[in-house]
């Protein structure tokens, strides 16, 4: 039997990231980035907390951030294996293992795992 290659879900993860973060990202930046601090939408807060409250609301803010986060290790692996031609392991345990943690990380703060 042979041993499949992970690069096939890694690509997976980088082209979810990558339209997570086209989509996604930019239109809560502009929510609550620009739009709240300038007062030009004022959310009740207690609304926002149970808005956030809501584990669907979580689950969907733990995808954009994992999505997002594999999308940058991905990213940033072959920007320095192929722009800098550094062709180390180290470079994908950091880049797959920053992710990872940033995962782990994310899980706790959003559902306090």
């Amino acid at each position: 039997m042979r041993k499949r290659a992970p690069e096939p879900y890694l690509w997976l993860l980088f082209s979810s990231g990558g339209l997570v973060a086209a989509f996604l990202v930019p239109i809560l930046l502009l929510l609550f980035g620009l739009a709240v601090p300038l007062g030009l939408v004022t959310p009740d807060y207690e609304h926002l907390r149970a808005v956030v409250g809501n584990p669907l609301t979580r689950l969907v803010l733990f995808g954009v951030c994992v999505l997002c986060l594999f999308h940058w290790a991905h990213r940033f692996r072959y920007t320095v294996y192929d722009g800098l031609q550094v062709k180390s392991r180290l470079i994908i345990v950091i880049c797959y293992g920053g992710a990872i943690i940033g995962t782990v990380l994310a899980g706790y703060v959003l559902f306090g795992f």
